[in-house]
């Protein structure tokens, strides 16, 4: 079964450094993980699970006022980061029939890993500013959020 993603391609290119030309064959597949893993533990299971069966049976979230906040003030933000953290150091790498390569540009310098760590670490950081924003939003509103 497919996962149904919380933010599209458009929404990683425009909020975060990832560059527009990038495949998104490249990176799609960091968005699943970050939201499979990051958000689902952030926001848990049931609400994970209720997000995913409404876009999944087509329901129109920005028309629901409580899931558009949720997605679009705190989740999307979150995904964001969690997606950028997890692709950043994949992202110079392709394997091919060949074996492992690193990509290389004839214009442009490789970044050494501590370089490569330190963008991980700041996107991830931004990541859990954004959770703890999510997590004391859920603990002001509990009410209205019973997943």
């Amino acid at each position: 079964m497919a996962t149904a993603l919380f933010i599209n391609r458009t929404d990683l290119v425009k909020n975060s450094i990832i560059d527009g030309n990038v495949d998104t064959d490249k990176f799609i597949q960091f968005i699943k993980i970050a939201q499979q893993i990051d958000i689902q533990q952030i926001i848990g299971t049931n609400m994970y699970d209720g997000l995913t069966a409404a876009i999944v049976a087509g329901i129109d979230l920005s028309a629901n006022a409580r899931w558009k906040t949720i997605l679009d003030d705190y989740i999307v933000s979150m995904l964001i980061w969690y997606a950028q953290s997890n692709y950043i150091p994949f992202a110079a790498y392709q394997i091919k029939n060949g074996g492992v390569y690193k990509h290389t540009s004839e214009n442009a310098q490789n970044v050494d890993k501590n370089e490569v760590d330190f963008l991980v670490e700041k996107a991830r950081t931004n990541a859990e500013w954004y959770s703890r924003r999510f997590i004391d939003f859920m603990s002001f509103n509990q009410a209205t959020y019973p997943e």
